[in-house]
């Protein structure tokens, strides 16, 4: 059963642009001139209930404009979405009750309070019966550790305590969906860790459905079974992890360990060399290619171990990224438009 529908969404943004210099910033108060820059193109995908997805892409892709468009942030300029049966943009108290976004460049704690204060502002906020409030915060506070930062003042935490209180008030009210945009972003190794295995555990337990962004590969690996790759506005694929590899990168890495230094073997007729450290040699060549590779290999060389495996995802989202793109979809008016009159 779909909990998110997206059909062709779509959200342009008008943005005012000038020269540099003086008399270019007193021209612009009596006549600006703007440019329409369409940040999400004709958008479409469905989300089952209790998917975790991940929402992929560049800098600029579109990532958060959509999930700010799902979580009723932002009107689009066309098409439609369905959240759980609402149009999130209503944003309407039955909706924004069942979902969550949470932003990790963005906080929704108060900085000069302790975070308990926050906590209890997102209880009454919410409208959350004494008894549940109690039962969720405090699987939340053993789930993540809080125990000893709650009664601290925010701007005190260190970024790893504070973004996992932020996922904590994120979660009081018992979300059906989560928008998770850069959760992970800034903390540590071992926090990365936690807080994905927190995220896993939240959505087996509660059947949440979850959208993530996030350029941290090992976030996407770690959670998603499905990707949805965007670019310049546009979806470039959705689909399983595996599927993305054999689609867009149709190679493996095979990787060899020498008993011996190489004396003039010239590995480039075999494929492509991405490392040679000492004895340790990793070679990418077409997947067709790599039974008889090698088997080359293990005939000419002195091999003591030899892997082959698939690319890193790393390596096949970078892929997509670096191809060509065909130019945005303009919309009618897309010309930079020149407008008269007191800027607004």
């Amino acid at each position: 059963m779909s909990q998110i529908e997206i059909n062709n969404l779509c959200k342009t943004f008008r943005v005012p642009e000038r020269e540099g210099g003086f008399w270019a910033a007193v021209r612009s108060v009596f006549r600006r001139r703007f440019r329409d820059v369409r940040a999400v193109d004709d958008v479409s995908f469905q989300v089952d209930e209790g998917e975790i997805v991940g929402f992929l892409g560049p800098n600029g892709a579109g990532k958060t404009t959509t999930l700010k468009m799902l979580s009723g942030l932002l009107h689009p300029t066309a098409g439609e979405a369905k959240v759980l049966g609402h149009v999130p943009w209503r944003r309407e108290a039955a909706y924004l009750r069942r979902i969550s976004m949470l932003m990790g460049q963005r906080s929704q704690l108060h900085w000069d309070l302790p975070a308990i204060d926050s906590f209890l502002v997102h209880s009454a906020v919410y409208d959350i019966p004494a008894d549940d409030y109690k039962k969720t915060l405090d699987e939340l506070v053993q789930l993540l550790d809080l125990g000893d930062v709650l009664k601290k003042q925010v701007r005190s935490l260190s970024l790893g305590e504070r973004m996992k209180c932020e996922i904590c008030v994120s979660l009081l009210h018992r979300p059906a969906v989560l928008f998770l945009d850069e959760p992970t972003i800034g903390v540590d190794i071992t926090m990365q860790t936690r807080i994905r295995q927190f995220i896993r555990n939240y959505n087996r337990k509660h059947g949440a459905t979850i959208i993530l962004t996030s350029h941290y590969m090992a976030d996407v690996t770690a959670l998603c079974k499905r990707l949805i790759v965007i670019d310049h506005g546009h979806i470039l694929f959705d689909g399983s992890l595996e599927a993305l590899s054999e689609k867009l990168a149709p190679f493996k890495v095979i990787k060899i360990d020498l008993d011996r230094e190489l004396d003039g073997y010239d590995l480039a007729t075999l494929g492509e060399v991405l490392s040679v450290e000492q004895r340790k040699i990793a070679l990418r060549v077409p997947k067709a290619d790599a039974a008889a590779v090698t088997s080359r290999l293990l005939t000419d060389l002195p091999i003591l171990d030899l892997t082959i495996e698939d690319p890193p995802i790393e390596d096949v989202i970078s892929r997509v990224f670096g191809q060509p793109k065909s130019e945005p979809k303009q919309p009618a008016n897309a010309s930079s438009a020149v407008s008269g009159g007191a800027a607004r």
